[in-house]
């Protein structure tokens, strides 16, 4: 399974930069999970072959460019954009974001081809494919309705957290797989600012550690994403300060394979 966190800013040389501000990641260069930058980052081969995003949560920085991808493809769309949430984000979305006042709701609107953009609810809790692909959804602390997954290709499993402070059924459903290999997990404030961690229900690298605790698998890649571009040099430091084996800070732009 090849992984790439889609970057949020580019150099004058075009190259990614490390500053994380928008969430998407690009599995087989065909699924995304989430939406933040998938307008801006993919090359033209992966946008003609992403045709299925899943929608942890709603907030803006899973889902800016969402409009603007569908947009873009609009008119050469020979099947629908299949866009995987919750019934409760379906909702979200169309009432506040594909609402004809922010964006045209694609999901009413149709090109030569036919409809360009589907809603497939999640069924929360069980298995359900997307691709070539099985996930599966389950809920986590955040402050809008949002989920947590494991995807699986039948060879290797990796588990995102998406967005969250404290939980238990995403942590009781990532011990209960036969195996996993990877977990891409939040670590979005550092310690001193604590306090609105936990009001906006995300993680510092000491509620972290203390929250993989609740792990029992042992020997797979641990990497931190939705670092905060304005704190990520402490969060970094204060990471590497856990002395967690496998515990990484995943790049921007880079393909991990798995």
């Amino acid at each position: 399974m090849r992984i790439q966190l889609l970057p949020s800013t580019f150099d004058a040389d075009g190259c990614a930069t490390q500053e994380q501000r928008l969430t998407c990641f690009l599995i087989d260069d065909c699924v995304a999970v989430d939406a933040g930058s998938i307008a801006i980052a993919l090359t033209n081969e992966q946008r003609s072959r992403v045709r299925d995003i899943i929608v942890t949560h709603p907030h803006m920085d899973h889902i800016a460019s969402l409009p603007i991808f569908i947009d873009d493809l609009y008119p050469t769309l020979n099947e629908p954009m299949r866009v995987h949430a919750t019934p409760e984000v379906i909702d979200l979305l169309e009432r506040d974001v594909f609402n004809w006042n922010v964006y045209p709701r694609f999901s009413e609107l149709t090109n030569d081809y036919g409809p360009v953009m589907k809603y497939v609810p999640i069924p929360v809790g069980e298995p359900f494919p997307v691709a070539h692909l099985t996930v599966t959804a389950v809920p986590v602390n955040h402050i809008v309705p949002t989920v947590g997954l494991i995807v699986s290709d039948d060879k290797k499993s990796v588990a995102f957290s998406s967005d969250t402070a404290e939980t238990d059924e995403f942590w009781k459903l990532l011990n209960q797989a036969q195996h996993l290999d990877a977990l891409l997990i939040e670590a979005s404030f550092p310690n001193r600012l604590a306090q609105l961690a936990e009001v906006s229900r995300h993680f510092t690298p000491a509620s972290l550690g203390e929250e993989l605790r609740k792990l029992n698998h042992n020997g797979l890649d641990i990497m931190a994403v939705h670092i905060k571009p304005a704190y990520r040099e402490e969060i970094i430091e204060q990471l590497n300060a856990l002395q967690i084996p496998n515990l990484k800070v995943m790049e921007p732009g880079k393909t991990y394979d798995w």
